[in-house]
């Protein structure tokens, strides 16, 4: 019942920006912390960005100071603000969220991972 999906994609000229967002619905007692992914062709999927439930955050080295990822917990949703892009930067870009789904009685807590479908990022001129 819980479902991931990203949204804001498209193609920009170098330097240009985009925001990408990640909404989170369905059955969600907690989420915890909440990436973005990106897979390049021929490339294995890496991290871009992360952020905590408390608003600790982590880039990777190549999009340190141009990307800001922030999230907005009343409404279940995480964004990305990419700035300064590059060619390099194409890829399609995917969303991660940890969720503690709800749970009956004293069922056990367990946190699982959802994926969203994956947004393309195109940087060409």
């Amino acid at each position: 019942q819980v479902q991931v999906v990203e949204s804001g994609g498209g193609l920009v000229q170098p330097g240009g920006s985009l925001r990408l967002s990640c909404a989170a619905s369905g059955s969600i007692d907690r989420i915890n912390t909440m990436g973005w992914y990106r897979q390049a062709p021929g490339k294995q999927r890496e991290l871009v960005a992360s952020i905590t439930s408390g608003g600790n955050t982590n880039y990777a080295d190549s999009v340190e100071g141009r990307f800001t990822v922030s999230r907005d917990n009343a409404k279940n949703t995480m964004y990305l603000q990419m700035t300064s892009l590059r060619p390099e930067d194409t890829a399609v870009y995917y969303c991660n969220a940890d969720i503690q789904p709800l749970k009956m009685g004293f069922a056990p807590v367990v946190v699982l991972r959802y994926w969203g479908q994956g947004t393309q990022v195109t940087v060409s001129s």
